[in-house]
């Protein structure tokens, strides 16, 4: 079996390339710390969306209002946590865009 010895001895001459840092695998996802922020600022605006539902029905029913308070805060909640999620997603892939930049200057 020559030819994997002539294989084995190129090998162990060829000096391995130097790391100046650890070789991480290409990747679109983010980092968990952004994916965690982008989750806490979605629950946020639709925590605050919510308030602002309910306190503008709030505002302007005299009565009973339960049910229109509770519809109040429950659009509030989709609409701000649908906003926050639509910039948390741009903002994640304007991150990885960048990254993916920087990477290529290197």
């Amino acid at each position: 079996n020559r030819g994997a010895h002539h294989q084995r001895l190129y090998d162990a001459g060829v000096p391995d390339a130097p790391h100046s840092e650890p070789v991480r695998p290409l990747s679109a996802l983010p980092s968990p710390l952004a994916r965690g922020l982008a989750f806490t600022g979605i629950l946020a605006g639709g925590g605050l969306g919510a308030l602002i539902g309910w306190l503008l029905v709030d505002v302007q029913c005299d009565g009973d209002c339960a049910t229109p308070t509770t519809l109040g805060a429950l659009v509030g909640a989709l609409i701000g946590a649908g906003g926050t999620a639509i910039v948390a997603v741009l903002v994640l892939r304007a991150m990885g865009e960048w990254r993916e930049i920087q990477d290529r200057k290197r």
